[in-house]
């Protein structure tokens, strides 16, 4: 094994700054949804908002640290390998074979995670983040005369929009726990350093 440095500073900070604020919106959002009680409605819609406005801040930073470092090329998709990592997720990692993959600092993401990303950057975001701007701003839909929409079809995609990225993120948990160990992929996004095979 040899050890590379993967992940910058704020690329960790960005990471987990995103997966805690991630949480709180599906905490509070699914309790304002009315699945379950646990802050209140008042508190929980006001968390929910003020963590969505965190986030909104959080990727302004983010998408500007992506475009002036030239890190945003890692999110370039590609097909080259996906059947193999297709693969080697279904079969591969209980049988030991090894990873079709190799991670450098200018290929941090494999395929497949490549792919993931692209369909919560084209799909899953502008689904929650329209419907959830609709939704906060609905006592100005006169005013912009889209008073046509309907608020029970707007909170409907928002909340579907919101199960796409509880799959998502528990898909990204379970293989987050696929290295060489459970926790190595875990480790790297803490302190920056991939073990890779030589």
């Amino acid at each position: 094994m040899k050890r590379i440095y993967i992940f910058k500073r704020f690329e960790r900070f960005w990471h987990w700054s995103q997966a805690a604020l991630i949480m709180v919106l599906m905490a509070t959002g699914f309790e304002v949804h009315g699945s379950y009680t646990l802050f209140g409605f008042k508190s929980a819609a006001m968390t929910h908002t003020t963590a969505a406005w965190a986030l909104v801040w959080l990727w302004v930073f983010a998408i500007f640290w992506h475009f002036t470092t030239g890190e945003w090329k890692q999110y370039i998709p590609t097909t080259e390998k996906v059947a193999a990592m297709m693969q080697y997720y279904l079969t591969g990692i209980f049988t030991n074979a090894p990873h079709p993959f190799r991670q450098t600092t200018l290929t941090k993401h494999n395929p497949l995670q490549r792919l993931a990303y692209l369909f919560v950057l084209v799909i899953i975001n502008p689904l929650i983040w329209t419907t959830g701007w609709f939704y906060l701003f609905y006592n100005d839909w006169k005013a912009w005369g889209i008073d046509f929409l309907n608020l029970e079809y707007v909170a409907f995609f928002h909340v579907i929009a919101a199960f796409m990225m509880l799959i998502f993120f528990i898909v990204h948990i379970y293989l987050a726990t696929a290295g060489h160990t459970p926790t190595a992929h875990i480790k790297a996004m803490i302190t920056g350093w991939e073990e890779t095979e030589d």
